[in-house]
């Protein structure tokens, strides 16, 4: 079978073949249709990711196929959809443990399902459950166009928030507005960002996926009460957070690391996972596919996944 490989920390993967992977008496083995790229994997390719994984290694948090065996008392079937969070998917076949797959909606294709679980998932967790987002709150996501940061747009616009989209260029904010923002703020436009958001009214909660200049100054626009969301530092580098503004404002300030819930509170990751499947099923989410190329050009989605150059998820097909 094909696999991409990453060979050595710091390179791009590599595309080479080999056996399809032995089966372990309790796991489940899936073929792979469609596999997600997030900025973890990216990371991880560079030995600076919190989880460290030694090369070589085939890269791949999350993907999306179709079941070929599964044991019994799996509550799984030959031929079953599934959408799979286990490392090492970028893969034609993989064989992971059950608890691993979970059975997607019929109306949910594998590119999406592909990518669905760790966007959505740490969107979802951190505005309902770290943020306790209302209704009527103003929402500025930072990085808004990018994978996670259009799932924090669409849940929050569900949510009933105002939601400020802030991304660079103007067909990367036409796909933000598309997914729900009421506002959108160009960062090449608009440098000073704590004018900009103030000039909208300030805000109430800001997803932070981005970090660094841009994320203090997001800081910095919150009105008292508010909750900053530590996501990511795809800027490079954490915000330096002013915490006497914190205590003088009373702002909260949580990180959100979605991986970690499986053992601090799998109960809420289960049921942030249910609720976010009734918002598809229901049609209050569309899950956007930025990208989608064969895993043959896994090194060219490596490279638009650090240039942040890409609108949406970027996808592997196989």
């Amino acid at each position: 079978m094909r696999i991409a490989t990453v060979e050595q920390l710091g390179g791009d993967p590599v595309l080479s073949s080999g056996p399809a992977p032995k089966l372990g008496p309790d796991e489940v083995l899936v073929r792979v249709r469609a596999a997600a790229l997030n900025f973890a994997d990216l990371l991880k390719a560079r030995g600076e990711y919190q989880e460290r994984q030694d090369p070589p290694y085939v890269p791949g948090l999350e993907g999306a196929g179709e079941v070929i065996r599964a044991p019994s008392g799996s509550g799984l079937a030959q031929g079953d959809r599934v959408a799979v969070l286990s490392p090492g998917t970028l893969a034609e076949v993989v064989a992971v443990p059950a608890a691993a797959c979970l059975p997607i909606p019929a109306t949910m294709s594998f590119e999406q399902a592909a990518g669905f679980q760790i966007a959505y998932g740490t969107s979802h967790l951190a505005l309902t459950h770290r943020a306790n987002l209302q209704p009527g709150e103003t929402l500025a996501v930072l990085g808004a166009a990018g994978g996670v940061g259009l799932t924090a747009v669409e849940i929050g616009r569900a949510l009933g928030a105002r939601v400020i989209g802030v991304a660079r260029g103007a067909d990367r904010l036409e796909v933000v507005r598309a997914a729900g923002a009421e506002a959108v703020i160009d960062s090449a436009d608009r440098p000073d960002l704590k004018s900009a958001l103030r000039d909208l009214g300030g805000v109430d909660v800001v997803y932070d996926a981005v970090g660094d200049s841009a994320g203090e100054a997001a800081f910095r626009a919150m009105r008292p009460g508010g909750r900053f969301l530590a996501i990511g530092f795809a800027g490079g580098k954490p915000p330096v957070l002013p915490l006497n503004h914190a205590l003088v404002k009373n702002i909260a300030i949580h990180g959100l690391y979605w991986g970690g819930y499986s053992v601090l509170d799998p109960q809420a990751m289960s049921s942030s996972m249910k609720a976010l499947f009734t918002m598809f099923q229901e049609g209050r989410l569309n899950p956007v596919v930025g990208e989608a190329m064969p895993l043959e050009r896994v090194a060219q989605a490596f490279d638009l996944l650090r240039s942040r150059r890409s609108v949406g998820k970027i996808i592997l097909t196989m």
